[in-house]
């Protein structure tokens, strides 16, 4: 079972805080929504213009196609201690957590931002586990059209 299936599989199991998809929510809930240290949505903006990747999360926020981010850019924005520490709350490696988020973060900013503007009340938690729970639905859903 792949680490997104794990994460799936807690999410519809309505999974405690301590499980891999409720560690996971509370993770990308803390890089994303509004009153968090680091600013939200915002801040993040912030962190990808300050790494010269404007243009990426920018095509996550706007209406237009994802552009895709490598883990090497993830990890300049973020920062390896904030990815070390989020995969060592998954218990997976550093490596692992960072591949996994370069693809469900952009999708996951793009379904929180559907008419290529942040929400006007914020992002709230049960915004971020809705679109990671669409997310991973989808994501599900093609791996399991590729499989067959």
């Amino acid at each position: 079972m792949s680490f997104l299936d794990n994460v799936i599989g807690a999410l519809e199991g309505g999974s405690a805080a301590g499980s891999t998809g409720g560690a996971l929510l509370q993770h990308l809930s803390a890089l994303l929504t509004n009153g968090q240290p680091g600013g939200g949505l915002a801040g993040l903006t912030q962190a990808f213009e300050q790494a010269g990747l404007a243009h990426v999360i920018g095509s996550w926020i706007g209406t237009g196609q994802n552009l895709p981010i490598s883990p090497d850019q993830l990890k300049q924005v973020l920062g390896s201690d904030r990815l070390a520490a989020i995969a060592q709350s998954l218990g997976l490696p550093p490596g692992q957590i960072t591949t996994q988020l370069t693809q469900l973060l952009p999708e996951i900013i793009n379904h929180l931002t559907p008419n290529g503007q942040p929400p006007a009340n914020g992002i709230a938690h049960e915004d971020v586990a809705g679109a990671l729970t669409a997310v991973l639905g989808r994501l599900a859903s093609g791996a399991a059209a590729a499989r067959n």
